[in-house]
């Protein structure tokens, strides 16, 4: 079986390398980028201004190769690939939530970014509370160094 996706469009930040990037968007705050929507698909914005926050899917274009045992940024020992959240993975897809700005014809201004410049966007999707905010989760191995995060970014190790 053969899955080919193609990008939506490009998202635009002042990362211009892996390193130093923030490793989550929570840790990203305020951090500026755009996303430069590809204008066939323009149409499809329709009525998203009207959402605080985005899902951005996309393409870990800097990503080569990867492990099923890694290192993550907040910890020593070697976890499940799918256990954590770097990204070098099977799949190299990125999620973040990211603050919407402002709609502007094919353009969204975004805050909270941490992805890196001229990374190919798959897709958008809205973040709805009522839908994807659970009060009853768990962060399993990471709960004890979430607190660590706020400090940490991208090594580029990955």
């Amino acid at each position: 079986m053969q899955i080919v996706y193609k990008p939506v469009g490009i998202i635009h930040s002042p990362f211009r390398s892996k390193e130093g990037v923030p490793i989550q968007p929570a840790f990203a705050r305020d951090v500026e980028g755009y996303i430069e929507l590809f204008s066939r698909y323009t149409e499809g914005l329709k009525d998203i201004e009207g959402f605080s926050h985005i899902f951005l899917i996309y393409h870990l274009h800097l990503s080569e190769g990867y492990s099923l045992l890694v290192r993550p940024f907040l910890d020593d020992r070697l976890r499940g690939v799918f256990a954590t959240r770097a990204p070098r993975r099977p799949n190299p897809v990125g999620l973040s939530i990211v603050r919407l700005k402002e709609v502007d014809g094919n353009i969204l201004r975004i805050l909270d970014v941490d992805i890196v410049d001229g990374t190919p966007l798959l897709d958008i999707k809205p973040y709805v509370p009522e839908f994807d905010c659970h009060s009853d989760a768990r962060a399993g191995w990471l709960e004890k160094r979430v607190r660590e995060a706020r400090r940490t970014v991208s090594d580029g190790r990955f």
